[in-house]
């Protein structure tokens, strides 16, 4: 497997057309992409090109927002949008928030980020896109109608994980393939039939693509890969968060 990390992507703005920014940052590199190729991309691009921007002063917060950011020491500006990108808060401390985010994945603080954003008048912070599965698939459409083959998509965030240090990629959009692969019922090299396994291909693809596109002023935030041998077809990724009757961690 080869991933290749789109050098000199250009600076994303409200209202771009991902999909030609993608195909041209692509052909400039040289690549061509084919049948199975994975184009991985890190959320906010995508949120950007969807103007999914905030201005902190502008937000309104509620008496629950006030009351949370005093428990965990956040503007109640932030608070407030956490609290309208979520269904429910999950665990706080001071500090972070870890929340139900709308669209099912649970992590810190609804993915509400100010890295990486161009400088303006006034502070910004960035929201998730409103659909990331729904994204993944109209610049799935593209890509592939382009470059005439079947290819898949993946919108990966960071998050940390329970009893684990660190953040790593994780895919909160994808589409054209099986993030995930279930193994029950199939035999290990040794006969033993397998009961629990189910590979989530989807998130390991996403860490990987995560770790190229770098976490600070790398300028990568796209990651071609090659030779993942993924099982094409209409997915997204609902499918890798999991029930919360199983959830062990609430």
């Amino acid at each position: 497997m080869e991933l290749i990390a789109l050098t000199n992507f250009p600076e994303v703005l409200p209202g771009d057309d991902l999909s030609t920014l993608l195909i041209e940052a692509i052909e400039k590199q040289g690549l061509v992409l084919n049948q199975g190729d994975i184009v991985a991309m890190a959320q906010k691009i995508v949120s950007k090109a969807e103007n999914r921007y905030v201005t902190l002063d502008e937000v309104v917060p509620t008496d629950e927002a006030i009351q949370l950011a005093k428990d965990i020491d956040k503007e109640p500006g932030i608070t407030q949008l956490i609290l309208d990108e979520s269904v429910d808060i999950v665990r706080k401390r001071p500090g972070v928030v870890i929340v139900e985010h709308n669209q099912g994945y649970v992590h810190a603080n609804a993915g509400i980020d100010r890295s990486n954003l161009p400088s303006s008048e006034k502070e910004r912070v960035l929201l998730l896109p409103v659909d990331a599965n729904q994204s993944a698939e109209a610049l799935n459409k593209k890509l592939a109608s382009h470059f005439g083959c079947d290819l898949g998509v993946i919108i990966n965030d960071s998050a940390g994980r329970a009893w684990r240090e660190g953040t790593e990629g994780f895919a909160i959009g994808i589409a054209g393939f099986n993030p995930l692969i279930n193994l029950i019922g199939k035999k290990d090299r040794n006969g033993r039939v397998m009961e629990i396994t189910q590979v989530a291909v989807g998130d390991e693809l996403a860490a990987a693509a995560s770790f190229m596109m770098g976490q600070a002023d790398e300028g990568t935030p796209v990651v071609v890969i090659k030779g993942a041998n993924v099982e094409l077809g209409t997915f997204d990724a609902k499918c890798l968060i999991r029930d919360k009757q199983f959830d062990m961690f609430r």
